[in-house]
């Protein structure tokens, strides 16, 4: 979700993402019921909303999902909870706001995140970013400013999980230096002799 203040900054930005969506090409999705799923969520939600930009269709091969982003208004968004849920699959949804009060009441509706990204133009934006702080530490495991959450890695600042329904349990995460014991499968060796116990690295 791409969410902000009406404004010919918006507009233009608004404007940029539908051109790059328009020449991005499908994507390949990890399963055919994942694929069915995102095509069919596609489809419902082209009945609902504008259509600000569409990938194309010229890949080959199966399970392909054309990259879409949607164009909503934040009174429609916050009144249509089917809108709140998450898209698998390379879509993405522009809601516009009238003013901060509303962009912060769609801060607040969020559901759980795993990640959530502030574009701000310091010092211009201090309480802006002031004030959606709060209602975002309680949606998301990781919060970013001026970037974009692509990418994990295993390091120790790194979280890939958040508040339900982002994930089932906040401290659990694929990735960062917690996932070593998500992911570890302790094995005891008893009276074993020294020489056949694995090497140590």
């Amino acid at each position: 979700m791409l969410i902000g203040v009406n404004s010919v900054g918006f507009d233009a930005l608004q404007s940029s993402a539908a051109a790059a969506f328009t020449t991005a090409a499908p994507q390949k999705m990890l399963t055919d019921r994942i694929c069915e799923t995102y095509q069919g969520t596609v489809e419902r939600l082209s009945n609902k909303l504008e259509v600000l930009g569409v990938g194309t269709d010229d890949g080959e091969g199966s399970r392909l999902g054309r990259p879409i982003v949607f164009k909503t208004d934040a009174t429609t968004w916050l009144a249509t909870p089917d809108l709140h849920h998450e898209v698998f699959g390379a879509a993405g949804m522009v809601v516009g706001c009238d003013d901060l009060d509303q962009m912060l009441a769609v801060a607040e509706a969020l559901e759980g995140q795993l990640t959530a990204t502030l574009q701000l133009d310091m010092p211009t934006d201090r309480e802006v970013a002031l004030a959606l702080l709060p209602a975002l530490r309680e949606r998301a495991g990781r919060i970013l400013c001026n970037g974009y959450p692509t990418g994990v890695e295993v390091a120790s600042a790194m979280t890939h999980g958040g508040p339900y329904p982002a994930a089932t349990d906040s401290r659990a995460t694929s990735v960062g230096t917690m996932a070593i014991n998500r992911w570890l499968r302790p094995i005891s060796y008893q009276d074993f002799p020294h020489e056949l116990l694995p090497k140590s690295s």
